[in-house]
């Protein structure tokens, strides 16, 4: 199994004793990088992607205040724990801090023990926010497709010719598939063993199914997405069996965004009534 990948500790300070010493304490623990003033250190977190900032209040030019609230003010790095170590510990000095969005102090002399226990629980929060988030957004995808797909769908089906629905289809399953692929990158798609099967998976996942993908032993050319939770609902499907047209056009899609040439065979669908939905797609 991989480790996991270390954390990575932007240090902003015009010192060099300063920074060597905090690259010390953090040992091999974390990945670190630097910045020596406040116009390179919004360079450096735009292109390194910190997990979190040690932030010196005094440097030139642009001081420490003013480089946490730039951070802090952008969509992107808001939630970008931001500690500030200074050697200013009066009251108003922490209240500019608090104002500037800063989420922790440290003042020098930096104790070792201190610094890696603030880091540590710092990241921690960022962490369980942003698993929060990634619920959250998930959830309200979930229940943005399944809106359009069990209400709108079937009543716009009673008052369409029969010739129009598959044109209906299609245009609902690249509405679907769009919008689940625009933060689908193409490394997250070239880094599955079988890219078609597996994000096939990933994606009626995050729509509320349980799908797996599984290889054909006996057949090196074959292999199955197999679906034991229908995404759209094991209700309106059986109401609404057309939908599980839609489970097949999200594979259909995908084949198209990734290049593969496959044929799909449909074995099985819950909205059909059957325990299981199995695709077979053969390369």
């Amino acid at each position: 199994m991989p480790d996991e990948p270390k954390s990575k500790v932007l240090i902003i300070d015009d010192e060099p004793m300063n920074v060597e010493l905090l690259q010390a304490y953090l040992g091999s623990e974390y990945v670190t990088v630097s910045a020596s003033d406040g116009k390179e250190a919004l360079v450096k977190v735009s292109e390194e992607k910190p997990d979190i900032i040690l932030l010196d209040v005094m440097m030139p030019e642009m001081n420490g205040y003013e480089v946490c609230k730039l951070i802090k003010a952008d969509e992107v790095t808001k939630f970008l724990p931001v500690v500030m170590v200074t050697a200013l510990s009066n009251r108003e000095d922490r209240i500019k801090g608090v104002e500037a969005g800063a989420d922790d102090f440290l003042i020098k002399p930096v104790d070792k023990v201190e610094l890696t226990a603030r880091i540590k629980s710092l990241l921690r929060i960022k962490h369980l926010h942003s698993s929060l988030q990634q619920e959250m957004d998930k959830l309200e995808m979930q229940n943005r497709v399944r809106s359009v797909l069990t209400r709108i769908i079937p009543t716009l089906f009673k008052t369409v010719p029969s010739e129009q629905k598959s044109m209906i289809i299609h245009q609902m399953t690249n509405m679907v598939v769009d919008s689940m692929l625009e933060g689908l990158m193409d490394e997250d798609i070239e880094s599955k063993n079988n890219s078609l099967g597996e994000v096939s998976c990933m994606l009626l996942n995050q729509l509320g199914g349980s799908f797996e993908f599984k290889s054909d032993p006996e057949d090196n050319a074959s292999f199955y997405v197999v679906g034991t939770k229908c995404p759209w609902g094991a209700q309106e499907a059986q109401l609404n069996p057309i939908l599980c047209n839609l489970t097949r056009g999200v594979i259909v899609r995908l084949t198209e965004r990734i290049g593969d040439e496959v044929d799909l065979e449909v074995l099985s669908t819950m909205g059909n009534g059957d325990e299981k939905c199995i695709f077979k797609l053969i390369k």
